[in-house]
């Protein structure tokens, strides 16, 4: 490397400046300094292609520097702050002064692309998206990981972090490197396969729907549970299950939860018959709903006795505990309440293996008998349901919206007090608390079984008609909304909602489309009103509709109506398409094998006076006095 100053007019910016080819780099911190006290510090340059083509061996002196180009490898903001003092001077007649470059020898672009981004991570940070396409230029050119340990003086870590970046689709990292994604959210979604990466930017798009970040995204993308595979206590490659790598750093995570609970439980068996035939009295298992908490027990040897626990996280750690008694266990022996027999290590009266055995036969039994006993059968699915085990998992519809004014909408329609005051009941009678949000769900699956016996026996003494009303609530918390399986109820059931909504100003806010609110005029006001005012803001038309349907200014007042989107069956407005609930309808018309209706975005008759259904069935009522 030689030092020399070059005249400003032979110099351009090389292709492997990482900072080439983006609009031009904002110099005002520098620029007053350059305007003081010139350029100090020597940019680094390289021979031009052409240049080196002249050159014997693609070296060159300094007397040789007359006829020669150079391009910038690193000092491309210097380069611009000197050229824009360069014009002030020449416009004012002033003299321009060439710039310090140090020449470095001409190698290949690998060589050049480490020392721009030497340069520039030791004086300005690029951001991490600048590093990842630098990085992944050097991979390209050769340099291996290690190669890129050594020369920027960054951990292998770090290095894969900013390659991992490479698994992302080019629109999220834009995103990422304009500050609109959190690094927390980028990290999971280099997880993501690319169908679930365009998911996400969907859900990130709709400004209605809720589009997960952060460890919530890592939730969204494993179904709910996200287990770490150094949690796993069996041979993961002999277990056969998909594992999906966190490319951010060491982690990888099971793809299917319930499978790697099947193969956890079974080693967590194999661990406790390997304690007890190591000589220990008991291994407990502490569920994932409990926790063991180690101030409430003694450490206490094997030879006296002391026990394994098995404490089972939802994480799916596990970590076992030796040596342990409760402390009132441990009271006990001092004060002399058990001789030296008792005191002594015993070793179960069956082992793991046997109690399998008596477990399993007995389960066969129990559930071939439940076959003919569906009263006992049906409490039993409602208990399930509500309190959940490791086989159920049973989670109420959220009904979330990020859209405060779409939820304060549903919070007020007549529909969900309704149901609230049933739900209260239900709860009441169950002799659960009444302020639990939800009847279903349980909160943390109940492993061990307790809350569901307990619950399963307070079902046995109901009546079958208090026991139908409770699967109304858990099916209505449990329903998925804009399913087709809404769409099956609705229709079955003949749900009629011009009994239960009315047009609020949420909806109509909602309304972007004129030419379906022009149809939504014809439609409550008639054809007539709606040609004579076809040229009308949406405002006006929307305020219309509106008098229409409260009987003001004079408009005669239309009853229930229900636009073609939220009746049972719905229909769309135009030949468009895009209408959840019309989609979802022909999914649940499919499943039940009704071809589809010829013109399903025809015209619709109004709703109008339509007389409420009648209930079907009888009619219960809970005995809240139960």
């Amino acid at each position: 490397m030689i030092l020399s100053h070059i005249d400003l007019g032979k110099l351009s910016v090389s292709s492997t400046n990482m900072r080439s080819g983006r609009k031009a780099p904002d110099v005002a911190d520098i620029l007053p300094s350059v305007r003081a006290r010139r350029v100090l510090v020597p940019i680094l340059i390289r021979l031009t292609g052409d240049s080196m083509s002249r050159s014997r061996d693609g070296e060159v002196a300094p007397q040789d520097t007359g006829d020669a180009t150079f391009e910038i490898v690193a000092g491309r903001r210097r380069y611009v702050a000197a050229m824009i003092v360069a014009d002030e001077r020449r416009s004012s007649g002033g003299d321009i002064e060439p710039m310090p470059c140090a020449i470095i020898e001409a190698g290949d672009d690998a060589a050049a692309l480490e020392a721009s981004l030497i340069e520039n991570v030791a004086r300005l940070d690029p951001d991490e998206v600048t590093r990842w396409e630098t990085f992944a230029a050097l991979v390209r050119k050769g340099r291996s990981l290690d190669d890129l340990s050594a020369t920027f003086g960054l951990p292998p870590l770090v290095i894969r972090r900013t390659l991992a970046l490479g698994n992302l689709l080019p629109r999220l990292r834009t995103l990422y490197r304009g500050g609109e994604i959190d690094g927390s959210t980028v990290r999971h979604l280099t997880m993501a396969s690319k169908a679930q990466q365009k998911a996400w930017l969907m859900l990130r798009d709709d400004p209605d729907a809720y589009c997960p970040s952060g460890h919530q995204l890592k939730a969204w993308l494993f179904g709910g549970q996200s287990i770490a595979v150094r949690h796993a206590l069996f041979d993961v490659a002999a277990s056969g299950l998909a594992t999906i790598a966190d490319l951010f750093g060491e982690d990888a995570y099971f793809a299917d939860a319930d499978g790697f609970w099947t193969a956890q439980h079974a080693a967590i068996e194999a661990r406790t018959t390997a304690y007890v035939e190591a000589g220990w009295s008991d291994v407990v298992v502490v569920p994932a709903s409990e926790h063991f908490a180690a101030w409430e027990y003694e450490k206490t040897p094997k030879r006296k006795g002391g026990r394994v626990y098995a404490d089972v996280r939802a994480t799916g750690e596990v970590v076992f505990h030796e040596g342990y008694v409760s402390r009132a266990e441990a009271r006990r022996v001092p004060k002399g309440e058990g001789d030296a027999a008792d005191r002594k290590a015993t070793r179960p009266e069956v082992t793991a293996t046997m109690q399998t055995y008596i477990d399993l036969h007995r389960h066969a039994a129990v559930r071939a008998a439940l076959t003919r006993h569906p009263g006992v059968a049906l409490r039993l699915m409602v208990a399930h349901a509500i309190v959940g085990s490791p086989f159920w998992r049973v989670s109420p519809e959220p009904q979330a919206t990020r859209n405060e004014d779409v939820r304060e909408s549903v919070i007020s329609c007549v529909a969900e007090p309704d149901f609230d005051v049933r739900r209260r009941a239900v709860l009441g009678v169950l002799n659960l608390p009444d302020d639990e949000p939800t009847v279903s769900g349980g909160g943390a699956h109940d492993l061990t079984g307790d809350r569901l016996s307990a619950l399963l026996f307070r079902l046995l003494d109901l009546p079958d008609a208090v026991i139908l009303e409770i699967v109304t609530i858990v099916m209505g918390e449990t329903l998925a909304a804009g399913s087709a399986v809404v769409e099956a109820v609705g229709l079955q059931i003949g749900v009629d909602l011009g009994g239960v909504w009315q047009a609020d100003d949420v909806f109509f806010a909602l309304i972007r489309d004129r030419e379906v609110m022009q149809r939504i005029v014809a439609e409550g006001a008639g054809d007539g009103i709606a040609r004579a005012n076809a040229n009308e803001p949406a405002k006006v038309l929307k305020r219309i509709v509106r008098d229409h349907l409260d009987g003001t200014d004079g408009r005669s007042k239309v009853e229930r109506w229900v636009p073609r989107w939220m009746t049972f069956p719905p229909s769309a407005y135009t030949t468009r398409g895009g209408v959840g609930t019309v989609a979802a309808h022909a999914k649940a018309e499919a499943a039940r094998g009704v071809a589809p209706r010829p013109d399903p975005d025809g015209p619709a008759p109004l709703v109008l006076a339509v007389p409420k259904p009648e209930p079907s069935g009888s009619d219960v009522s809970l005995p809240l006095a139960a």
